[in-house]
């Protein structure tokens, strides 16, 4: 039986191919996929999350026998063993994001931000208290929105002050203004002041990036001044760690007590698992895993930590010196300021430079969403970043010899 020929303008889709062939695109694409991504980055969130590891296994003693009753004992290295299996998770979730299409991406990420902004909204009247701060949603799973808001909110300041380029009239840096306000108000009411903090500082180096007038900056400096005395006088939370920083009280014992574990193991530090002032410290395997670093592998091990976390920064901010694309150029520098600052907002903390504020170590501390959301941060950076290599070389060639002419 003779076999009827396609008809034309037949395109072939996988399903179509050979397995053989099949096998060969799916190779082509991760090659592709290896080309364009900055491995750099992804080396460096890699080796990050090996410290975590560690560190965490030399914290989670501490923390699994503070928590520990006469009715459930737990394992020493419990919560290295839950730490581990979110690692593995969050690992296949920055990968399986690295890989999206940088559009794909974009929408992602827009999507992510605005329904976790709604999630927000939800928390106060469906969400459950912990440590006196009502952040969480239960979903079948413990689910802390502004984790995940972090994941997209660069990307969508990004997109909107991005859309000022088509159309100077448009009030992109009022929009972007109000859904930082929205965004400030629902945290203030569970109350998460660092996150706060950490999101406002991302939207006004974002700001800064477009060019934005120094009378505008003025304006939006002293009226950041003013949201922190407000809160100060508004939000007893607030009030306490500012006040316990200044002055002695149970949150200023806490930090005092981090900077002294810190410092305990010298330069070199205790050894792996021999730290004893670590057993006194709460939230050993979270908020002051920077300390348990300090005190069983020294202040030179604290030193590399600073040092990859700013090598991070500076590589995602110079990729975007030859970025033609805007929005590109906002998001990544968007998450830059903000992995950069919750990083060094956590290390300040634990030296006593700055108020408690609860907030992680990125990549390092002990989480179950937060590391999740980590994750899926450092793949969406990844993706939004992808550059063709080839394409990048023939533009610089072709902008040097019109240089020449």
């Amino acid at each position: 039986m003779a076999t009827q020929a396609p008809p034309s303008g037949f395109q072939p889709t996988h399903r179509s191919l050979p397995p053989a062939h099949y096998r060969r695109g799916r190779r082509n694409s991760l090659q592709i996929w290896w080309q364009e991504i900055d491995r750099g980055v992804l080396l460096l969130a890699v080796i990050l999350m090996v410290i975590g590891s560690v560190s965490v296994a030399a914290g989670s003693p501490a923390s699994a026998r503070r928590l520990s009753t006469s009715s459930k004992s737990l394992d020493d290295l419990h919560f290295f063993y839950l730490h581990l299996r979110w690692q593995i998770v969050a690992l296949a979730a920055m990968l399986a994001a690295s890989t999206l299409r940088k559009d794909v991406a974009r929408r992602l990420g827009i999507l992510l931000a605005c329904s976790m902004i709604l999630a927000l909204a939800l928390v106060p009247f469906l969400g459950f208290e912990v440590n006196g701060a009502r952040r969480w949603l239960n979903l079948g799973l413990s689910l802390q929105p502004s984790s995940f808001l972090k994941c997209g909110f660069p990307i969508l300041l990004g997109w909107l002050l991005s859309l000022k380029v088509r159309d100077e009239e448009l009030p992109m840096l009022g929009v972007t203004f109000l859904i930082l306000a929205l965004v400030a108000g629902l945290l203030m009411l569970q109350p998460d002041f660092g996150t706060t903090i950490l999101l406002c500082g991302t939207w006004f180096v974002l700001v800064l990036l477009t060019g934005i007038d120094m009378r505008r900056i003025t304006i939006a400096g002293v009226g950041g001044v003013i949201g922190v005395i407000v809160t100060y006088f508004f939000y007893e939370n607030a009030q306490r760690r500012i006040d316990s920083f200044l002055g002695g009280g149970s949150a200023f014992d806490q930090v005092d007590l981090a900077k002294k574990t810190l410092l305990n193991g010298g330069w070199m530090g205790r050894g792996f698992w021999m730290g004893e002032r670590k057993l006194a410290l709460p939230e050993a395997h979270t908020d002051y895993i920077f300390s348990v670093i300090g005190e069983e592998f020294g202040l030179l091990a604290c030193a590399v930590v600073v040092v990859l976390y700013i090598v991070l920064v500076l590589r995602i901010i110079l990729r975007q010196m030859r970025e033609e694309d805007l929005f590109t150029v906002y998001a990544a520098t968007g998450f830059a300021a903000q992995i950069g600052g919750q990083a060094f907002i956590n290390i300040l903390v634990n030296l006593q430079l700055f108020p408690s504020k609860g907030m992680t170590l990125p990549l390092i501390s002990y989480g179950g969403s937060s590391t999740l959301a980590t994750g899926i941060t450092i793949g969406l950076l990844l993706a939004i970043t992808r550059r063709n290599p080839f394409i990048q070389g023939e533009r610089l060639v072709l902008s040097e010899l019109g240089d020449s002419r």
